[in-house]
């Protein structure tokens, strides 16, 4: 499949050159569109375009907001450092890019597919098997992109053949309506005999739609329906198509094991421009190689979800008693570094720390303690406080430690240099590349990103138990991720542990958690939380505002209102569509 993306440079004067936006006044090409089909070759571009749109909205120059990973933003477990998006401040209106460059986004790969549907079986000479496979591929992609919008917009335009752009003017058909769609696009892909079930590691097609993807996909609108036998019974056919998680957390977002049979639909990317990730760029640190951005963060409350090594909840007051009761500039002192100079205890002073708790030797000890003996997933996702990264100083090789205040970079034993230094943040490990050998470019990464892999099935799976109230069933699902990592299984019989499951309400929390702590970084966080209905509460009550690692406000957070669950259709697409209805609660 990465082969697929050395195509597409090409398809600028193919069917990227005959596809127009939604929000382009020039009308759709159809002429050239019916002859993008014509050829065994030009059938192989038509596809790769779709699966191309998804990686619309990447942008290498500065941070889009579009990329799956940094929806994470919005989410509980994550941040942006600069505190300011509109979202998280309950002033975006319609009129803002987000919302009008995915909309566009998505009908653009609709777009692309609906071509694909229709005129691969009328004017493609590809052999029958080769043109039923890539039909049933375009239809899980037209699927994904309805998805995409239908779990933001609940209710859009469906357009199922090749349409110009003055031809986009129906009005929204139902959320019902959309799901009902996306299912039959991915009950045809997996109903079609040419579909493999999965691709092994090495297939020249891996990377390709699978009929595991496709019933991982429907799964997951099942859940969004409350359609709960249902999405048990798909989670249970990808298990039979041969996926299953992979043994190493630790080395799963490698490039060496990007091909395990975890990973179900990937992003492919390799190291050439605009076609590899951008993860390094704006999760990286000034440490890493490329000299990288941070621009995306950890929230502390994020970190705090991970349990103890014994399952139970993390408490602050159990590694420095009283902290939660302490004011948050008063608390930095437990974070700051071993025998700071008499300028740096002055200045944090007066920025509020409680110096006479500062210990000259032994500070960074007793913060370390906070961190160790938590779930491995912490340290493998997260570079907390003291711990060091492996990155790099003058582009060689170069372990650093993560100290506050920062004082400078050094071949051996420097600090870990950010874009933030004035603040201590957590900051991302998982995606975030190695030493200098791991990547070419800070802008274009070779490690594939996940969209679906077995975990997310694993725990859709247990969720969709636990409303079925089937709490043995949803543990044994829960436990073989938790496994991975060698966290204690939940159980239901020694209620004197922390592991004992209580209730079908206690469950369904741990699986939320679960969930919250395994996809950290992985854009699926924010939309778990707006399908449960927990986003106001997780991000706005509880975590609040764009934190340091002592839990300073740096900016505070407002929610806009419950109409902020579902996004405004936006502003540019009534204009030019007027038989669009806006979203209640949102100015038309």
């Amino acid at each position: 499949m990465k082969k697929i993306l050395l195509y597409l440079s090409l398809i600028a004067f193919g069917i990227a050159g005959c596809q127009k936006d939604l929000l382009d006044t020039t009308p759709y090409d159809q002429l050239s569109s019916s002859n993008m089909w014509t050829t065994d070759n030009l059938t192989d571009l038509g596809v790769n375009a779709i699966y191309e749109a998804l990686r619309l909205g990447q942008n290498t120059g500065s941070a889009s907001g579009l990329e799956l990973y940094q929806y994470d933003r919005f989410a509980t477990t994550g941040m942006q450092r600069d505190g300011t998006d509109a979202m998280l401040l309950g002033t975006i209106t319609p009129s803002n890019a987000l919302f009008s460059n995915n909309w566009r986004n998505f009908y653009e790969g609709v777009i692309r597919a609906n071509d694909a549907i229709a005129n691969i079986p009328q004017k493609s000479p590809s052999p029958d098997v080769k043109k039923g496979r890539l039909i049933a591929e375009a239809k899980f992609l037209r699927a994904y992109f309805y998805f995409r919008l239908n779990q933001v917009w609940k209710g859009v335009p469906i357009y199922l053949e090749p349409f110009k752009y003055t031809d986009a003017t129906r009005p929204r058909s139902t959320e019902t309506e959309v799901w009902n769609v996306i299912l039959k696009d991915l009950s045809d892909a997996i109903a079609d005999p040419n579909l493999p079930a999965k691709y092994a590691k090495g297939n020249a097609n891996f990377g390709r739609v699978t009929k595991g993807a496709a019933y991982a996909l429907r799964g997951k609108a099942h859940l969004f329906m409350g359609k709960w036998s249902e999405a048990a019974a798909d989670f249970a056919n990808v298990q039979s198509a041969g996926y299953n998680l992979f043994n190493d957390f630790r080395t799963l977002f490698k490039e060496l094991n990007e091909q395990s049979d975890e990973m179900i639909f990937t992003l492919q990317n390799i190291g050439i421009t605009n076609l590899g990730s951008t993860t390094q760029f704006f999760c990286g640190t000034r440490s890493s190689f490329g000299s990288c951005w941070n621009t995306y963060l950890v929230s502390p409350v994020g970190v705090d979800l991970f349990e103890n090594i014994n399952g139970s909840a993390f408490n602050w007051d159990d590694i420095i008693p009283g902290y939660t009761t302490m004011n948050s500039r008063a608390r930095q002192v437990y974070f700051l570094r071993d025998n700071m100079t008499a300028a740096e205890r002055a200045a944090r002073q007066s920025l509020g720390a409680d110096m006479t708790k500062y210990l000259s030797t032994g500070n960074e000890a007793r913060i370390k303690r906070a961190f160790e003996n938590r779930d491995p997933r912490l340290a493998l996702s997260v570079i907390t406080p003291y711990s060091t990264y492996n990155g790099v100083f003058s582009n060689l090789p170069s372990t650093v430690t993560s100290r506050f205040p920062f004082r400078a970079e050094a071949a051996v034993n420097g600090d870990l240099r950010t874009d933030t230094q004035a603040e201590f943040y957590y900051l991302h490990r998982k995606f975030v590349y190695e030493g200098n050998i791991e990547l070419l470019n800070r802008s274009y990464g070779p490690i594939d990103f996940p969209i679906i892999r077995y975990a997310d099935v694993l725990l859709m799976w247990a969720e969709a138990l636990v409303e079925q109230n089937d709490i043995p069933g949803a543990i044994v699902k829960v436990n073989q991720v938790r496994a991975r990592v060698g966290m204690p299984l939940l159980q239901t019989t020694d209620p004197s542990l922390p592991t004992y499951v209580s209730s079908q309400g206690n469950m369904r929390n741990r699986v939320r958690n679960e969930r919250r702590v395994e996809f950290l970084n992985e854009g699926i966080n924010y939309f778990d939380e707006l399908r449960w209905g927990t986003w106001k509460t997780m991000k706005f009550n509880f975590s609040n505002g764009l934190r340091s690692v002592w839990g300073a406000n740096i900016a505070n957070y407002t929610w806009g209102g419950d109409h902020f669950y579902t996004w405004p259709i936006p502003q540019a697409e009534i204009q030019l569509n007027p038989n669009l209805t806006q979203n209640p609660g949102w100015p038309n």
